[in-house]
């Protein structure tokens, strides 16, 4: 029987706390687990507390996520992050990664549905891009505690929009309500018909699930990486 791999998870929120019961069905031991409050500023996060660690996973805050993710690379532990709305600092976080051969996997949201419906977004807005009858709309909902607005995932299904074709105006809209799991929604609307490509989240279990698989799959790799190479092969752009 192979040996489980040594896991540790930055950030106790509601999504380590998920990672960490799902952790043994992809074959994970949890050996580190780190709030924010044992890691100010990434303090915490040095070659001697990692030794032994084969991957971290880290969920924590826009604010926290480059100083953790630059210190994994520096104590070279491969790692996957799905916190959202910091991808301002990814230049900087990839430099990191690149300068100590290290591997990252990030995304604005491990959920596998999330992905395909990534890539049927940009096939509609390929296929529409010339049609001028056809204006676009991108929404989202999640719950109320969720402090990015729109969410990362919304953002990158439009610039997934953009980068197909798409240049013209996308109404972008966001709400935050009660303990909503998260369902975003794409839109194209004509004078004469709707499209509407929809994803529903039904709980967090398939975003802990894929984040775990991407944990996997990033040992032995190095590099910057998104969710898509993992289920794909690819950058899914």
């Amino acid at each position: 029987m192979q040996a489980a791999k040594q896991l540790a998870i930055i950030g106790r929120g509601k999504m380590g706390r998920l990672v960490e019961q799902l952790a043994p069905q992809h074959g994970f031991q949890v050996a580190l687990l780190l709030s924010a409050r044992d890691n100010a500023d990434g303090s915490s996060i040095t070659e001697r507390n990692f030794a032994g660690i084969d991957v971290a996973i880290e969920f924590t805050t826009p604010e926290a996520a480059p100083r953790n993710l630059k210190q994994l690379a520096r104590a070279r532990v491969p790692a996957v992050t799905g916190t959202t709305g910091w991808l301002g600092s990814l230049p900087e976080v990839t430099q990191a990664v690149s300068e100590t051969g290290s591997g990252l996997v990030w995304s604005p949201n491990f959920s596998v549905g999330v992905a395909v419906f990534r890539r049927l977004t940009g096939l509609a807005a390929e296929l529409l891009r010339n049609a001028d009858q056809y204006g676009a709309w991108a929404w989202e909902i999640h719950h109320d505690s969720k402090k990015d607005a729109p969410s990362g995932t919304l953002l990158r299904l439009v610039q997934d929009m953009k980068e197909r074709g798409y240049s013209r105006q996308i109404d972008i809209a966001s709400n935050r309500a009660g303990r909503h799991p998260g369902t975003h929604e794409i839109g194209f609307d004509s004078a004469t018909d709707t499209i509407t490509l929809r994803h529903v989240a039904r709980n967090r279990e398939g975003f802990a699930h894929g984040a775990l698989q991407a944990a996997r799959w990033i040992q032995g790799r190095s590099g910057v990486h998104t969710f898509e190479e993992v289920l794909f092969g690819d950058a899914g752009s």
